[in-house]
Protein backbone atom coordinates (compact mmCIF):
# COMPACT_ATOMS: atom_id res chain seq x y z
CA UNK A 1 0.00 0.00 0.00
CA UNK A 2 1.56 3.31 -1.01
CA UNK A 3 1.35 6.00 1.59
CA UNK A 4 1.27 9.78 1.33
CA UNK A 5 4.55 11.49 2.14
CA UNK A 6 3.57 12.34 5.69
CA UNK A 7 2.28 9.30 7.49
CA UNK A 8 2.57 9.32 11.24
CA UNK A 9 0.10 9.08 14.07
CA UNK A 10 0.55 10.14 17.65
CA UNK A 11 -0.08 7.51 20.24
CA UNK A 12 -1.61 10.18 22.41
CA UNK A 13 -4.40 10.54 19.90
CA UNK A 14 -5.64 7.00 20.45
CA UNK A 15 -9.08 6.87 21.97
CA UNK A 16 -7.91 3.99 24.12
CA UNK A 17 -4.54 4.21 25.80
CA UNK A 18 -2.48 3.39 28.82
CA UNK A 19 -1.92 -0.36 29.10
CA UNK A 20 1.47 -0.42 27.39
CA UNK A 21 4.65 0.28 29.21
CA UNK A 22 6.97 -2.70 29.22
CA UNK A 23 10.65 -1.81 29.10
CA UNK A 24 12.38 -1.62 25.76
CA UNK A 25 15.08 -4.00 24.66
CA UNK A 26 16.87 -4.39 21.38
CA UNK A 27 19.91 -5.47 19.44
CA UNK A 28 21.28 -5.09 15.95
CA UNK A 29 19.01 -7.93 14.84
CA UNK A 30 15.82 -6.72 16.43
CA UNK A 31 14.23 -3.74 18.08
CA UNK A 32 11.51 -3.67 20.69
CA UNK A 33 9.06 -0.91 21.58
CA UNK A 34 6.20 -0.84 24.06
CA UNK A 35 2.82 -1.34 22.41
CA UNK A 36 0.18 1.24 23.29
CA UNK A 37 -3.53 0.88 23.83
CA UNK A 38 -5.94 -1.73 25.19
CA UNK A 39 -7.48 -1.40 28.60
CA UNK A 40 -10.79 0.32 29.07
CA UNK A 41 -12.70 -1.60 26.34
CA UNK A 42 -11.71 -4.95 27.84
CA UNK A 43 -12.59 -3.78 31.31
CA UNK A 44 -15.94 -2.51 30.11
CA UNK A 45 -16.68 -5.87 28.52
CA UNK A 46 -15.81 -7.66 31.74
CA UNK A 47 -13.55 -10.16 29.98
CA UNK A 48 -9.90 -10.58 29.12
CA UNK A 49 -8.86 -9.83 25.56
CA UNK A 50 -6.18 -11.92 23.85
CA UNK A 51 -4.01 -8.91 23.04
CA UNK A 52 -4.49 -7.21 26.44
CA UNK A 53 -1.30 -8.68 28.00
CA UNK A 54 0.76 -8.28 24.81
CA UNK A 55 2.78 -5.13 25.38
CA UNK A 56 6.01 -5.35 23.38
CA UNK A 57 6.66 -5.03 19.66
CA UNK A 58 9.78 -6.64 18.28
CA UNK A 59 11.18 -6.46 14.76
CA UNK A 60 11.93 -10.05 13.73
CA UNK A 61 13.50 -9.56 10.28
CA UNK A 62 13.44 -7.62 7.04
CA UNK A 63 11.06 -9.03 4.43
CA UNK A 64 13.04 -7.64 1.48
CA UNK A 65 14.68 -10.38 -0.65
CA UNK A 66 17.72 -9.98 -2.89
CA UNK A 67 15.68 -8.68 -5.85
CA UNK A 68 14.44 -5.76 -3.76
CA UNK A 69 10.70 -6.57 -3.65
CA UNK A 70 8.86 -4.57 -0.99
CA UNK A 71 5.37 -4.19 0.52
CA UNK A 72 4.91 -7.45 2.46
CA UNK A 73 1.23 -8.40 2.45
CA UNK A 74 0.49 -12.08 3.09
CA UNK A 75 1.71 -14.19 6.00
CA UNK A 76 1.15 -17.82 6.95
CA UNK A 77 2.72 -20.30 9.39
CA UNK A 78 4.28 -23.40 7.82
CA UNK A 79 2.55 -26.42 9.40
CA UNK A 80 4.96 -29.21 8.38
CA UNK A 81 8.53 -29.55 7.12
CA UNK A 82 8.77 -30.68 3.51
CA UNK A 83 11.07 -29.53 0.72
CA UNK A 84 12.21 -26.00 1.49
CA UNK A 85 9.36 -25.49 3.96
CA UNK A 86 10.30 -25.61 7.64
CA UNK A 87 7.60 -26.24 10.25
CA UNK A 88 6.92 -23.24 12.47
CA UNK A 89 8.53 -20.72 10.18
CA UNK A 90 6.57 -18.03 8.37
CA UNK A 91 6.03 -17.34 4.69
CA UNK A 92 5.59 -13.72 3.60
CA UNK A 93 4.49 -12.55 0.14
CA UNK A 94 5.56 -9.22 -1.41
CA UNK A 95 3.16 -7.08 -3.49
CA UNK A 96 5.52 -4.42 -4.94
CA UNK A 97 8.76 -4.61 -6.88
CA UNK A 98 11.86 -2.64 -5.88
CA UNK A 99 10.59 0.45 -7.72
CA UNK A 100 7.47 0.41 -5.49
CA UNK A 101 5.03 -0.42 -8.29
CA UNK A 102 2.00 -2.14 -6.81
CA UNK A 103 0.91 -5.47 -8.23
CA UNK A 104 4.37 -6.35 -9.50
CA UNK A 105 5.95 -8.22 -6.56
CA UNK A 106 7.01 -11.79 -7.39
CA UNK A 107 8.64 -13.16 -4.22
CA UNK A 108 7.79 -15.17 -1.13
CA UNK A 109 10.32 -15.19 1.70
CA UNK A 110 10.55 -17.69 4.56
CA UNK A 111 11.49 -16.33 7.98
CA UNK A 112 12.23 -18.18 11.20
CA UNK A 113 11.02 -16.86 14.55
CA UNK A 114 14.69 -16.18 15.31
CA UNK A 115 14.86 -13.83 12.31
CA UNK A 116 16.68 -15.99 9.75
CA UNK A 117 15.34 -15.23 6.27
CA UNK A 118 15.58 -17.13 2.99
CA UNK A 119 13.95 -16.92 -0.43
CA UNK A 120 11.19 -19.50 -0.83
CA UNK A 121 10.01 -18.51 -4.31
CA UNK A 122 10.61 -15.96 -7.05
CA UNK A 123 7.90 -16.39 -9.68
CA UNK A 124 8.62 -15.58 -13.32
CA UNK A 125 5.47 -14.04 -14.89
CA UNK A 126 6.61 -15.34 -18.28
CA UNK A 127 6.91 -18.94 -17.12
CA UNK A 128 3.65 -19.67 -15.32
CA UNK A 129 2.28 -23.20 -15.79
CA UNK A 130 -1.26 -22.02 -16.51
CA UNK A 131 -3.53 -19.04 -17.09
CA UNK A 132 -3.05 -15.94 -14.93
CA UNK A 133 -4.48 -12.88 -16.71
CA UNK A 134 -2.05 -10.01 -16.23
CA UNK A 135 0.86 -11.92 -14.72
CA UNK A 136 2.21 -11.76 -11.17
CA UNK A 137 1.60 -9.34 -8.30
CA UNK A 138 1.50 -11.34 -5.06
CA UNK A 139 -1.23 -10.36 -2.59
CA UNK A 140 -2.22 -11.13 0.99
CA UNK A 141 -3.88 -14.39 -0.12
CA UNK A 142 -1.45 -17.08 1.08
CA UNK A 143 -1.98 -20.63 2.37
CA UNK A 144 -0.14 -23.94 2.76
CA UNK A 145 -1.97 -27.13 1.70
CA UNK A 146 -1.47 -30.81 2.53
CA UNK A 147 1.52 -32.18 0.67
CA UNK A 148 3.44 -28.93 1.15
CA UNK A 149 1.78 -27.03 -1.68
CA UNK A 150 1.58 -23.27 -1.32
CA UNK A 151 -1.22 -21.20 -2.84
CA UNK A 152 -0.73 -17.45 -3.32
CA UNK A 153 -2.97 -14.83 -4.88
CA UNK A 154 -1.96 -12.60 -7.75
CA UNK A 155 -3.54 -9.22 -8.55
CA UNK A 156 -1.15 -7.94 -11.22
CA UNK A 157 -0.57 -4.56 -12.84
CA UNK A 158 1.93 -3.41 -15.43
CA UNK A 159 2.66 0.01 -13.93
CA UNK A 160 1.43 -0.15 -10.34
CA UNK A 161 -1.90 1.51 -11.14
CA UNK A 162 -5.42 0.11 -11.02
CA UNK A 163 -6.16 1.07 -14.64
CA UNK A 164 -3.75 -1.66 -15.78
CA UNK A 165 -4.86 -4.29 -13.24
CA UNK A 166 -6.00 -7.65 -14.56
CA UNK A 167 -8.04 -10.42 -12.85
CA UNK A 168 -4.96 -12.44 -11.92
CA UNK A 169 -5.19 -15.95 -10.48
CA UNK A 170 -4.16 -18.21 -7.64
CA UNK A 171 -0.68 -19.63 -8.18
CA UNK A 172 0.09 -23.10 -6.80
CA UNK A 173 3.73 -23.84 -5.87
CA UNK A 174 5.32 -27.06 -4.69
CA UNK A 175 7.27 -27.31 -1.44
CA UNK A 176 10.42 -26.12 -3.20
CA UNK A 177 8.80 -22.93 -4.43
CA UNK A 178 8.28 -24.01 -8.04
CA UNK A 179 4.94 -23.07 -9.68
CA UNK A 180 3.04 -26.22 -10.68
CA UNK A 181 -0.38 -24.85 -11.68
CA UNK A 182 -2.73 -21.89 -11.56
CA UNK A 183 -6.38 -21.46 -10.63
CA UNK A 184 -8.11 -18.90 -12.83
CA UNK A 185 -11.48 -18.21 -14.43
CA UNK A 186 -14.49 -15.94 -14.29
CA UNK A 187 -14.84 -16.21 -10.51
CA UNK A 188 -11.19 -15.31 -9.83
CA UNK A 189 -11.18 -11.51 -9.95
CA UNK A 190 -8.30 -10.01 -8.03
CA UNK A 191 -7.69 -12.48 -5.15
CA UNK A 192 -6.87 -10.20 -2.24
CA UNK A 193 -6.80 -12.33 0.92
CA UNK A 194 -7.41 -15.93 1.92
CA UNK A 195 -7.87 -18.40 4.72
CA UNK A 196 -7.94 -22.20 4.54
CA UNK A 197 -9.00 -25.24 6.51
CA UNK A 198 -7.84 -28.78 5.76
CA UNK A 199 -9.40 -32.12 6.65
CA UNK A 200 -7.16 -34.95 5.52
CA UNK A 201 -6.33 -34.41 1.86
CA UNK A 202 -9.19 -31.95 1.31
CA UNK A 203 -8.69 -28.22 1.77
CA UNK A 204 -11.29 -25.48 1.64
CA UNK A 205 -10.04 -22.06 0.62
CA UNK A 206 -12.00 -18.88 1.25
CA UNK A 207 -10.75 -16.08 -1.00
CA UNK A 208 -11.85 -12.45 -0.97
CA UNK A 209 -11.93 -10.91 -4.44
CA UNK A 210 -11.23 -7.19 -4.87
CA UNK A 211 -11.21 -4.84 -7.88
CA UNK A 212 -13.77 -6.99 -9.71
CA UNK A 213 -14.11 -5.31 -13.08
CA UNK A 214 -11.31 -2.88 -12.31
CA UNK A 215 -9.40 -4.04 -15.33
CA UNK A 216 -11.81 -1.95 -17.40
CA UNK A 217 -10.31 1.51 -17.60
CA UNK A 218 -12.70 4.07 -16.18
CA UNK A 219 -14.35 1.73 -13.66
CA UNK A 220 -13.35 3.26 -10.34
CA UNK A 221 -15.89 1.80 -7.93
CA UNK A 222 -18.56 -0.86 -7.79
CA UNK A 223 -20.43 -3.25 -5.51
CA UNK A 224 -19.53 -6.54 -7.15
CA UNK A 225 -16.67 -7.97 -5.10
CA UNK A 226 -17.12 -11.49 -3.76
CA UNK A 227 -15.89 -14.16 -1.38
CA UNK A 228 -15.25 -17.45 -3.17
CA UNK A 229 -15.09 -20.91 -1.56
CA UNK A 230 -12.78 -23.32 -3.39
CA UNK A 231 -12.52 -26.98 -2.43
CA UNK A 232 -9.25 -28.74 -3.32
CA UNK A 233 -7.71 -32.18 -3.00
CA UNK A 234 -3.94 -32.49 -2.50
CA UNK A 235 -1.35 -34.66 -0.82
CA UNK A 236 2.28 -35.78 -1.03
CA UNK A 237 3.13 -35.91 -4.73
CA UNK A 238 -0.47 -34.99 -5.60
CA UNK A 239 -0.76 -31.38 -6.81
CA UNK A 240 -4.00 -29.65 -5.80
CA UNK A 241 -7.04 -30.49 -7.89
CA UNK A 242 -10.07 -28.19 -7.80
CA UNK A 243 -13.17 -30.09 -6.71
CA UNK A 244 -15.66 -27.22 -6.58
CA UNK A 245 -16.10 -23.45 -6.49
CA UNK A 246 -18.95 -21.52 -4.85
CA UNK A 247 -19.47 -17.80 -4.34
CA UNK A 248 -20.66 -17.43 -0.74
CA UNK A 249 -20.83 -13.62 -0.54
CA UNK A 250 -21.36 -10.98 -3.19
CA UNK A 251 -22.24 -7.33 -3.81
CA UNK A 252 -19.36 -6.14 -1.63
CA UNK A 253 -18.17 -2.58 -2.40
CA UNK A 254 -14.72 -1.58 -3.58
CA UNK A 255 -13.00 1.51 -4.97
CA UNK A 256 -9.69 1.90 -6.71
CA UNK A 257 -7.02 3.91 -4.92
CA UNK A 258 -3.74 5.51 -5.91
CA UNK A 259 -2.30 4.74 -2.47
CA UNK A 260 -3.66 1.21 -1.99
CA UNK A 261 -4.52 0.09 -5.55
CA UNK A 262 -7.89 -1.14 -4.24
CA UNK A 263 -9.94 -0.74 -1.08
CA UNK A 264 -12.43 -3.58 -0.75
CA UNK A 265 -13.00 -6.91 1.01
CA UNK A 266 -9.78 -8.21 2.54
CA UNK A 267 -9.14 -10.47 5.56
CA UNK A 268 -11.15 -13.64 6.12
CA UNK A 269 -11.12 -16.16 8.98
CA UNK A 270 -13.28 -19.18 9.80
CA UNK A 271 -14.71 -19.59 13.31
CA UNK A 272 -15.26 -22.99 14.91
CA UNK A 273 -19.04 -22.71 14.38
CA UNK A 274 -18.62 -22.41 10.60
CA UNK A 275 -19.07 -18.64 10.39
CA UNK A 276 -16.64 -16.85 8.11
CA UNK A 277 -15.69 -13.36 9.23
CA UNK A 278 -14.72 -10.75 6.64
CA UNK A 279 -12.89 -7.44 6.94
CA UNK A 280 -14.88 -5.02 4.76
CA UNK A 281 -12.15 -2.43 4.41
CA UNK A 282 -14.11 0.22 2.52
CA UNK A 283 -17.06 0.22 4.94
CA UNK A 284 -14.89 0.09 8.12
CA UNK A 285 -16.62 -3.02 9.37
CA UNK A 286 -16.47 -6.74 10.08
CA UNK A 287 -19.19 -8.91 8.58
CA UNK A 288 -20.24 -12.53 9.16
CA UNK A 289 -21.07 -15.17 6.56
CA UNK A 290 -22.94 -18.02 8.29
CA UNK A 291 -22.60 -21.69 7.28
CA UNK A 292 -19.59 -20.81 5.13
CA UNK A 293 -18.48 -24.42 4.69
CA UNK A 294 -21.83 -25.64 3.37
CA UNK A 295 -23.89 -22.77 2.01
CA UNK A 296 -24.88 -22.91 -1.65
CA UNK A 297 -26.12 -19.34 -2.10
CA UNK A 298 -24.25 -16.08 -1.54
CA UNK A 299 -25.13 -13.56 1.16
CA UNK A 300 -25.48 -9.97 -0.03
CA UNK A 301 -23.09 -7.16 0.90
CA UNK A 302 -20.65 -9.52 2.60
CA UNK A 303 -23.11 -10.77 5.21
CA UNK A 304 -24.40 -9.55 8.56
CA UNK A 305 -22.59 -6.62 10.16
CA UNK A 306 -20.78 -7.69 13.34
CA UNK A 307 -19.10 -4.40 14.22
CA UNK A 308 -18.60 -1.13 12.37
CA UNK A 309 -16.73 2.09 12.96
CA UNK A 310 -15.43 3.09 16.40
CA UNK A 311 -11.86 1.76 16.39
CA UNK A 312 -12.21 -0.08 13.08
CA UNK A 313 -10.48 2.11 10.52
CA UNK A 314 -10.08 0.34 7.19
CA UNK A 315 -9.60 -3.15 8.68
CA UNK A 316 -7.40 -5.34 6.46
CA UNK A 317 -5.89 -8.50 7.93
CA UNK A 318 -8.22 -10.67 10.03
CA UNK A 319 -7.64 -13.77 12.17
CA UNK A 320 -9.38 -15.60 15.02
CA UNK A 321 -7.87 -15.60 18.50
CA UNK A 322 -7.72 -18.83 20.54
CA UNK A 323 -10.78 -17.71 22.53
CA UNK A 324 -12.81 -17.09 19.37
CA UNK A 325 -12.53 -13.32 19.16
CA UNK A 326 -11.77 -11.50 15.89
CA UNK A 327 -8.43 -9.71 15.54
CA UNK A 328 -7.96 -7.18 12.74
CA UNK A 329 -5.28 -4.79 11.55
CA UNK A 330 -6.21 -1.24 10.57
CA UNK A 331 -4.91 0.43 7.42
CA UNK A 332 -6.32 3.70 8.69
CA UNK A 333 -4.15 4.18 11.76
CA UNK A 334 -1.72 1.28 12.31
CA UNK A 335 -3.69 -0.32 15.14
CA UNK A 336 -4.90 -3.84 15.88
CA UNK A 337 -8.48 -4.18 17.11
CA UNK A 338 -9.93 -7.19 18.92
CA UNK A 339 -13.69 -7.71 18.58
CA UNK A 340 -16.01 -10.33 20.03
CA UNK A 341 -18.39 -12.27 17.76
CA UNK A 342 -21.15 -10.24 19.44
CA UNK A 343 -19.56 -7.08 18.04
CA UNK A 344 -17.93 -5.62 21.17
CA UNK A 345 -14.55 -4.06 20.48
CA UNK A 346 -12.65 -5.21 23.56
CA UNK A 347 -9.05 -4.11 22.93
CA UNK A 348 -6.85 -1.92 20.75
CA UNK A 349 -3.08 -2.06 20.32
CA UNK A 350 -0.86 0.26 18.32
CA UNK A 351 1.12 -2.07 16.06
CA UNK A 352 2.98 0.59 14.09
CA UNK A 353 4.17 3.69 15.93
CA UNK A 354 6.31 5.15 13.14
CA UNK A 355 4.50 5.17 9.79
CA UNK A 356 1.08 4.22 11.16
CA UNK A 357 -1.43 4.70 8.38
CA UNK A 358 -1.23 2.22 5.52
CA UNK A 359 1.42 -0.02 7.09
CA UNK A 360 -0.46 -3.13 8.24
CA UNK A 361 -1.80 -6.09 6.27
CA UNK A 362 -1.51 -9.79 7.12
CA UNK A 363 -1.19 -11.23 10.61
CA UNK A 364 -1.17 -14.65 12.30
CA UNK A 365 -1.63 -15.81 15.88
CA UNK A 366 1.16 -18.18 16.95
CA UNK A 367 1.06 -19.39 20.52
CA UNK A 368 0.43 -16.40 22.76
CA UNK A 369 1.84 -13.91 20.28
CA UNK A 370 0.92 -12.17 17.04
CA UNK A 371 3.23 -12.04 14.03
CA UNK A 372 2.40 -9.43 11.43
CA UNK A 373 3.86 -7.68 8.41
CA UNK A 374 4.65 -3.97 8.46
CA UNK A 375 4.90 -2.65 4.93
CA UNK A 376 5.89 0.81 6.13
CA UNK A 377 9.15 -0.69 7.36
CA UNK A 378 9.18 -3.81 5.13
CA UNK A 379 9.57 -6.03 8.17
CA UNK A 380 8.08 -8.99 9.97
CA UNK A 381 7.13 -7.93 13.47
CA UNK A 382 6.07 -9.63 16.68
CA UNK A 383 3.57 -8.44 19.27
CA UNK A 384 4.13 -10.36 22.50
Amino acid sequence: MRRPSVLFIAIAMLAIAGCGGSSNSGSSASTSTPAAGAGSPAAAAGQAAFIAPLKTIKTVASTVPANGDINPYGIVVVPNSVGKLVAGQLLVSNFNDKTNKQGTGTTIVQISTAGKSSLFAQIDPQALPGSCPGGVGLTTALSVLPGGYVVVGSLPTTDGKSATAKPGCLIVLDSNGRPVSTIAGNQIQGPWDMTSVSHGATTTLFVSMALNGGAKQGVHKDKNSTVLRIRLHSGPGQPPKVLSEQVIANKIPWIDSAEALVIGPTGVALASNGTLYLADTLENRITAIPQAMTRTTPVNAGGEVVSQGEHLKQPLGLVMTPSGNILTTNAGDGNMVETTPAGKQVAVRTADTKTGEGSLFGLVVKGNSVYYVDDGENTLRLLH
